[in-house]
């Protein structure tokens, strides 16, 4: 099915059309950006039971843009009638625009030239078998609370297992005057952890699950339990591993967090805009291997991260960063894109409507190679499977990475020990690690359970992953 329209973005959009002809009568250039979302969270664990609306993701309200012949303003705003109209013109006349005469001395004005507005006019919409608003809160912590119990059943060496879902329900509406844009996106996200347990020893395993749809999920959460239960269970018998640079299989989720940390983020062009991201000196040169081609957009996967035009009112794209080793270009948001001369990539997104737009990853991932996961293995001397991701810091600037992994599971003469290290941080020297993969596994996947954040705040969704690599990774 699809996901519908926002009766009430139908309701207000004749209003939004009559302020954005009020203020092109004025200003070269207006945009209005219109979102309605509903965002729910639901958990069981032994702790208790959370059911709540995501105050991150839900809301309703607008954001103005508007450029006065040399810079752009913004003005957001939650309630539109036809009695507000005057009010909402007045405040964008009186407050925004001569914010730019009281600017502190010292501080300059950048001159931009006006965006590119071409015309463009569509409605699309993603697709789901069941919404869990359609589910309902009742039946949706029933099968939460019976996943909950079977894991904490599972073994008497277990403390708790904890079953949560996540979902966004979310429609944008962009006007401009030549755009008239909608989209409806639904996403939903799910989680397990199993907690153990070995005389004062805890350890503990998660595993995530992520779809651009509803409620089936469910069903994966349920067939993905056992695994979660068992592999927790190992992690009690593992070791500290000695620190050195080694061969590593990385699995699709390790994959992905060093596609995000290591160079997503260094890609991001208002870091080139600031001087804050070494890529910038690197276009048109080798920063990974061969076997390593990249790729960022809306479109360019099916998960979480997935959109049909960015909050700047930029169609989604797929982005090809790094083709064959080769770093091609960045992704960008339209302001950024304007400032360096380059065309915008679809990237420019907001945490709300309150919020500025940045340049922000989407769906962000390598392409699959042509090796078998088995012949991977089996051409490690001595080395680790690196699996269960947990978190990861970048430093665009200098290009270090480091990263949390769960657990890294023993290889030697070809194959698996059984043994398990945790924990273990992968660190490096980005070109240096993307140079060393030496395999790319055909299978591929991606994960969208993750939130990313521009710093410390500014959180959007994100998807990221790939296939299985060989590299050689320092870990410690």
């Amino acid at each position: 099915m699809k996901v519908n329209s926002s009766t009430y973005l139908q309701q207000v959009k004749p209003l939004l059309k009559e302020l954005l002809d009020n203020l092109l009568k004025k200003y070269r250039y207006v945009s209005i950006l219109a979102s309605d979302s509903k965002a729910m969270i639901y958990s069981v664990s032994k702790r208790g039971t959370v059911i709540s609306e995501d105050s991150l993701l839900s809301g309703r309200g607008f954001v103005a843009k508007i450029y006065d012949g040399t810079s752009y303003g913004e003005y957001s705003f939650n309630g539109i009638t036809k009695e507000l109209l005057p009010e909402i013109l007045r405040k964008i006349e009186e407050s925004l625009i001569p914010l730019k005469n009281a600017l502190p001395n010292g501080i300059d004005i950048i001159s931009y030239e006006e965006l590119k507005d071409e015309t463009l006019s569509f409605h699309e919409s993603t697709n789901y078998q069941e919404s869990l608003s359609d589910m309902g809160s009742e039946k949706i912590i029933s099968l939460l609370t019976s996943l909950s119990e079977e894991g904490r059943n599972y073994d008497p060496s277990v403390l708790d297992c904890s079953a949560g879902l996540r979902f966004q329900e979310y429609h944008k509406l962009f006007l401009s005057r030549g755009k008239d844009m909608e989209q409806d996106v639904l996403w939903t996200t799910g989680t397990t952890m199993v907690m153990v347990s070995k005389g004062e020893e805890i350890k503990y395993y998660f595993k995530g699950y992520s779809n651009l749809g509803g409620s089936e999920i469910l069903k994966d959460m349920k067939e993905g339990l056992k695994e979660t239960a068992d592999s927790a269970l190992a992690l009690l018998d593992s070791e500290p591993i000695t620190p050195g640079e080694y061969d590593c299989i990385c699995t699709p989720e390790v994959t992905g967090m060093i596609v995000h940390e290591a160079f997503g983020h260094g890609v991001e062009m208002d870091m080139f805009v600031k001087k804050r991201a070494l890529a910038e000196k690197y276009v048109g040169e080798y920063v990974a291997s061969p076997l390593i081609t990249m790729h960022d957009g809306g479109t360019a996967a099916e998960e979480t991260a997935t959109y049909f035009f960015d909050d700047e009112g930029i169609p989604a794209k797929d982005t090809v960063i790094i083709e064959k080793g080769i770093l091609k270009r960045g992704i960008s948001d339209s302001q950024s894109a304007m400032y360096l001369g380059t065309e915008p990539t679809g990237n420019g997104r907001r945490q709300s409507y309150e919020r500025k737009a940045y340049t922000r990853m989407t769906n962000t991932f390598f392409e699959g190679g042509h090796d078998k996961v088995e012949d991977m293995i089996a051409s490690v001397e001595y080395g680790f499977l690196l699996d269960n991701p947990s978190s990861g810091m970048e430093d665009p600037k200098n290009w270090g990475i480091q990263c949390m992994v769960n657990v890294a599971r023993e290889i030697k003469d070809g194959k698996l020990t059984g043994k398990i290290f945790s924990p273990i941080v992968l660190t490096g020297y980005v070109p240096d690690l993307l140079k060393s993969i030496s395999m790319v596994s055909e299978e591929k996947a991606l994960g969208g359970g993750g939130f990313c954040g521009k710093g410390y705040k500014e959180w959007v969704k994100v998807s990221d992953g790939g296939p299985y690599i060989k590299a050689k990774i320092r870990l410690g």
